[in-house]
This record gives C-alpha cells, structure tokens and sequence, in this order.
C-alpha cells in the first residue's frame, strides 16, 4: 500500500542554509517517506544558498565551482575489519579533516595568497644578475668603413661582463592599491575558508541526523511489521476455526506483504544515506560502521529574532569576507583612478666588464625615469567605470547577504516553532493510533468485528510513525541550521542539537 507523501513534509523545511545533498547533490534531503521507499527533497536547494556565501580569491562567485563539493571528500586510510562505531563528533571531526569543500576552500586561500605575493612585488625592488662571455668578429667594410691599409675584419675578440640589475618603483600609486586589493581579497578567502567549517557541519550534521531518522524508521517498520503478521496469524486461524471469511486473510497478507517491503525500502535508504555521510567525511565506502549517537527531542529557548541577527553580523565570517570584497574593490577603483598618475621609478646596473675576468673593471648605469600617460582618456575612464561598477556590486550584494542572513535566521525560528509543535501532535498521534490499532485488533479477536478496522489502524499507525520522525529530524535539522545562521555552527552545535 502506497501512501502520498506527509504534507509536513512536503511543503516544508524551508531552511535556507540547510546544507546537505548527501545521497544527491544540489537537493537537501529530507526524512525518507516509507510508505513509498523514496527518499523526498525540500523543494528549495539550500546547499545553493550555502555555497552563495563561497568567493574565490578574485572576488567571483564559487557555488558553480564548488557546486556539490561539500558531499564529497577526500578518502583517509583503508577500511579496517569490524565495525566502526561514529560518534555526531567524530563524523564532524572526520569531515573537518577530510571533506572536499573544505579542501577547495582552502586551496582558494593559498590561490589569494599567492597573489597577494604578486601584487606586493611591484612594490618591492627587483635585482636580477647576469653573466655573459661574448666573442666577435666584425666586417667593418659591411658597415662601409674602408680605410686604406687596414684590415676590413676585426677580431675575434672576447669580452666577460658579469653584473646585476636593480629596478624600483619609487612612486606608483596604481600598484599600491592592486596591492591593497590583494590583501583584502586574501582577507576575504580566510574568511571564506573559515566560513566553510560551519558548512561542513551542517553538511556533516545533516547526513547524520538523517540517518538517524533512516534507523528510527526501520525500528518503526519492523514494529508494524511484527504488528501485521500478528494479525495475519489470528486472520489465518479463525478462517481455519470457520469464524472468518478468506477476505480477511487475504486483506491480512496483503498488509504484512507491504510492511516486508517498506522494511526493505527502509533498509535500502538506510544503507544509501549511510554511504552518502562516509562520502561527506572521507570514509572508505567498504567501510562497516554504526551511529553510536542518538539526538532526541530537546526543546530550544525562545530567541529573539533581533537580537539574535545582531550576534550573527558579528559572527558570521561570509559576511566579514564580504565586506573584505567590499575594501578590495573599493582599492580597485582608486588603482584605476590612480592609473593616469605619473610613475617615478629607478633602474641601474653594476658588473665587472674586460677581456677576461683577470682584466676587466668595474662599470655601472643609473637611471631615474618618470613617466606619465597623456593621451588615453578613454582607456582611464573605462577602466574607473568598470572598477566602479564592481564596487557598486559588491556594496550591493553585501546589503542583500545581511539581509539575507537576517531572514535565514527568522526561517530557521519559525521552523523550530513549527516543527516543535508538530513533534508535540505527531507524538500523541503516534500514542493514539497504537491505541486504536490495539483496539481493533482485540474487537477482530472477540469475532466482534473483520479484519477492516485493522488494516486501516495500521496504516494511521504508518502514517503517525512516519510523520512523528519527519517532525522530529525537521526540528533538530532547523536547530542546526540557526546555528549555522548566527555562524556558530562549528563552535555550539552540541548545544542547539542536545542531547545523546
């Protein structure tokens, strides 16, 4: 018996920072639908507006470069015989260590070091050294120098210069700034890369929260499976008593059949999401482990949505590398101003110069230079509107992520509003559909009744097991994802989470 999708479930969590696609990037995965053995999926994609936050050294956008990269990892080790028992803290570790985004990230950072090395070399003397041994021969008759007497060829001669070459800016306001660019552009990639480490824990926290809801689902199935060959047995043996009709036997094994195959659809979603969260912390996917933690109902304290946004402004690094895109392009655009400047710089070269390093001497050249531009105006002020309008984007775009992390935090109360309150109706749901299912079974028992009642019980019994979980995982997933919102994921997981 198939059965449509919770409508909890469906429409909601609209977690905007939810960071997860474990078992298929780009999607967050919500609690598997048992009834149906598929696995469902917010129809919002939260790893995209995580990965919104991610710039690369040079200020571009990274969520297509990086697109599904906190899914994966890098493997450490080999798989080891036994099981393996996880701990929520030591998959985040594993994931902190291992997990692909993170990596990426990181690389980004060195990337903008290195180029924060670039820009500073032009402010910074340059000396290069060079050694030369040079042989010659000239025709001077090639050159129309005929003397009457003398020998057109000369040579061969030989002269050995060895020396060293210095070159300096002295005055150049255009590479300062590129230069102080760079550095805010390095600013904002440790920033970035810091940020990361609170989307590895969401990525992390997610995949095990979501398969923690897998294992309490197949807990539930096999319950009702158990449920239903019971009344399957007391089908059969008052058919055989001559006090049921064959209908109930059959209505009987129609519902054990489907508990057998939502226990193995069940299983199977188990099984893929597990492998999903070894892909997310670098476990060899051979490797047999179990979850050792358990995150049960733990109720939030009220937080005011204000106050708790003001926090998040000071904590959040996405936003601090922002405002470092925001310095770094306000750098570029008075380096492309700064362009139609003159430059004042020093070039000079000193060597040993003779026939042979025993008769040579000493020579050098110094020169002072300072250059201007004069006729490309229109090659200055394009370069002036292009920086401009980069900075206007970054200002813009750093207005709209505060505003965004503001509604990221207002989403993520509202979903624990909501989803504590579904936990608290599905919970008694659960409690009253046993009930009801007990009852049925006794007044089937007594021969007061077929075997109808039952089959419908159990089914509300279904529904009740499957919505009661989905409540529960959405609350702690929304409780996670505040945490990520006030960008404490890493530091306070445990206290938004609760307990074991």
């Amino acid at each position: 018996m198939r059965k449509s999708k919770p409508a909890f479930l469906a429409g909601s969590v609209s977690l905007a920072v939810v960071l997860c696609l474990l078992a298929t990037p780009g999607k967050a995965q919500a609690p598997h639908t048992p009834a149906s053995g598929t696995s469902t999926a917010t129809e919002s994609s939260p790893i995209a507006g995580a990965q919104q936050q991610l710039y690369t050294a040079s200020g571009q956008n990274g969520a297509q470069a990086n697109h599904g990269s906190f899914s994966g990892s890098v493997v450490a080790g080999t798989a080891t015989e036994g099981v393996l028992d996880l701990s929520l803290d030591e998959a985040i570790h594993r994931g902190l260590q291992q997990n692909l985004g993170l990596i990426l990230q990181s690389s980004a950072e060195k990337n903008a070091s290195g180029q924060r090395l670039e820009e500073l070399q032009a402010l910074l003397p340059t000396v290069t050294g060079a050694a030369a041994v040079e042989v010659q021969q000239v025709n001077l008759a090639a050159f129309g120098l005929k003397f009457p007497g003398l020998h057109p060829i000369v040579g061969p001669f030989q002269t050995v210069d060895f020396r060293a070459y210095l070159t300096q800016n002295l005055l150049n306001v255009s590479a300062l700034e590129n230069y102080i660019a760079a550095k805010h552009n390095f600013n904002a990639a440790h920033l970035t890369a810091q940020d990361a480490r609170d989307l590895v824990v969401l990525t992390v926290g997610n995949g095990y929260l979501l398969c923690i809801a897998d294992s309490a689902r197949i807990d539930a199935v096999t319950a009702e499976l158990a449920t239903s060959k019971l009344s399957l047995d007391q089908a059969t043996a008052a058919h055989d008593a001559g006090t049921s009709p064959k209908l109930d036997v059959l209505r009987a094994q129609v519902d054990y059949q489907n508990e057998q195959q939502r226990l193995i659809s069940a299983k199977n979603e188990y099984e893929k999401d597990k492998l999903a969260l070894a892909r997310a912390i670098g476990l060899p996917l051979d490797q047999q482990f179990r979850l050792t933690d358990k995150v049960p109902f733990a109720a939030l304290d009220a937080t005011d949505p204000q106050t708790a946004f003001a926090d998040a402004l000071k904590s959040r690094k996405d936003l601090a590398a922002s405002e470092e895109q925001v310095k770094a392009a306000a750098a570029e655009k008075k380096s492309a101003w700064a362009y139609q400047l003159p430059v004042a710089s020093f070039a000079g070269d000193y060597g040993d110069l003779g026939e042979t390093p025993g008769h040579s001497h000493g020579t050098f050249t110094a020169t002072g230079q300072v250059t201007a531009p004069i006729l490309q105006v229109a090659k200055t002020r394009g370069q002036e509107q292009v920086a401009a309008a980069q900075y206007d984007s970054a200002r813009a775009k750093l207005a709209d992520q505060a505003q965004q992390v503001n509604q990221d935090i207002r989403d993520s109360l509202l979903d624990i509003q909501a989803a504590a309150k579904l936990v608290e109706a599905t919970r008694s749901n659960v409690e009253l559909a046993k009930e009801a299912l007990d009852e049925a079974q006794q007044r089937f028992h007594a021969g007061v009744s077929d075997n109808l009642p039952v089959s419908q019980a159990l089914a509300q019994t279904e529904q009740a097991n499957d919505q009661y979980i989905s409540a529960l995982y959405q609350h702690n997933v929304a409780k996670l994802a505040l945490a990520r919102a006030l960008g404490t994921a890493e530091t306070n997981y445990k206290a938004y989470l609760g307990g074991k």
